[in-house]
């Protein structure tokens, strides 16, 4: 069996969502139905509503189902920015983080090249935390032209959680309402809807032991949303669609499950993500942990999380000399059209595009072992060592042949 440090990307289903996820699925059912069949899902549906909500500490009406993070990421940012508008033609303006995942980031570019929208992406410092100065210098610069801010819980790449009560308390002075991607955080760390004082907040099932293919939208009671789609008036007529009955009640037995076991797994996995970047420092001592770099202050990362650059070296070799060694990793990095690009998120915190291009990320989740970061320690080194020979290798056949107008 391989070993699997990419939890951040998907973790295995847990075995409460599984038991409901097939329970459910041997009944059927459409929630929309009249009938016998459809009233009993209908029943499901509510129940595992109203267990999300207790999880994320919300109120049962604040759940929209969603097909996961993008979608619920998508219909905040341009039902926000919409309804904003709508009421205030003035309101065209977005304050962004600059270390967005794509599903917000590419969201927010939409609605600047085709919606008019003006978007001012907010700096992050060298361990990715969002600037609350920069934040503040925005909004006392057109407060009263801003739709919205979004600004994501915790990093996918770094880790790094954001001051999202900071975030939203400065928003709050000038009734900006806040979304906030949730997705990495929820299950990961303590997360409360209501505490946060956020107007949306994104999920996902499948980062917390759920499946693939449903999440939500935390929509607060007081806010207007335009919808991306249309079709039935389901969840509140914000988000038309038939509702995946098995997929919301798997949803919520994962994310009772994550909660429950939050206190005691949190410190479980930081536990083994600080011995597996001590062993990683050891074995490679020119790899360089990117985020926060003093991991034992509670808060400030992920537990799971541990991300490197490795100098001399693509990510991509690494990644691929790893996965042949038995362990399965990330990048973490952009790929578009098949080119790969540097995370924008590392060039955010202000490294190079060489700097950005030896990245590798391990994170951890519910699966991980201390026998998994034992074998992740072994296999580094060599691997490392192999993956920075290829890397000057190519650097070299480039330089012997740019004068001749080829490159390898």
């Amino acid at each position: 069996m391989p070993v699997y440090v990419d939890h951040a990307a998907t973790t295995p289903i847990s075995a409460p969502a599984l038991a409901a996820l097939t329970h459910e699925l041997s009944r059927g059912g459409n929630p929309s139905s009249l009938h016998g069949s459809g009233r009993r899902a209908r029943r499901s549906v509510e129940d595992a509503r109203e267990r999300i909500a207790a999880a994320a500490g919300a109120h049962a009406s604040e759940i929209i189902f969603t097909s996961g993070g993008t979608e619920a990421d998508n219909l905040a940012v341009k039902g926000l920015y919409w309804a904003r508008r709508a009421a205030d033609p003035r309101r065209t303006r977005i304050l962004c983080s600059a270390v967005e995942h794509h599903a917000v980031q590419d969201a927010v570019e939409w609605l600047e090249r085709h919606e008019g929208a003006e978007v001012r992406w907010l700096p992050v410092d060298e361990t990715g935390l969002v600037s609350l100065d920069a934040l503040r210098t925005a909004l006392a610069d057109g407060a009263d032209r801003t739709a919205l801010v979004t600004v994501m819980w915790a990093n996918n790449e770094v880790g790094t959680v954001q001051p999202v009560r900071e975030i939203v308390a400065e928003a709050a002075r000038h009734g900006i309402p806040v979304h906030s991607d949730a997705v990495q955080a929820f299950g990961s760390i303590p997360v409360s809807f209501a505490d946060s004082g956020l107007a949306t907040m994104a999920v996902s099932a499948h980062k917390i032991g759920g499946p693939v293919g449903v999440g939500a939208l935390l929509v607060g009671r007081a806010v207007t949303l335009t919808p991306v789609q249309h079709g039935g008036g389901q969840e509140r007529d914000i988000r038309s669609g038939t509702l995946d009955g098995a997929g919301i009640a798997a949803f919520a037995a994962a994310a009772e499950d994550a909660v429950a076991r939050l206190p005691v797994e949190e410190q479980r996995l930081a536990a083994l993500r600080d011995r597996l970047i001590e062993g990683i420092s050891r074995e490679v001592p020119e790899a360089v942990l990117r985020g926060v770099t003093h991991p034992a202050i509670d808060g400030t990362r992920l537990p799971g999380n541990a991300h490197f650059t490795f100098p001399g070296c693509e990510g991509d070799s690494l990644l691929f000399l790893l996965d042949l060694a038995g362990i399965e990793s990330s990048t973490g990095s952009a790929c578009t059209a098949g080119v790969p690009r540097p995370s924008h998120v590392l060039l955010a915190m202000g490294l190079s595009e060489d700097e950005a291009r030896g990245a590798q990320r391990f994170s951890l989740g519910h699966t991980s072992t201390a026998d998994d970061v034992a074998a992740v320690v072994a296999s580094i080194g060599e691997a490392y060592t192999r993956a920075r020979k290829a890397g000057m290798a190519g650097h070299a056949s480039t330089i012997q042949t740019a004068g001749t107008g080829f490159s390898s």
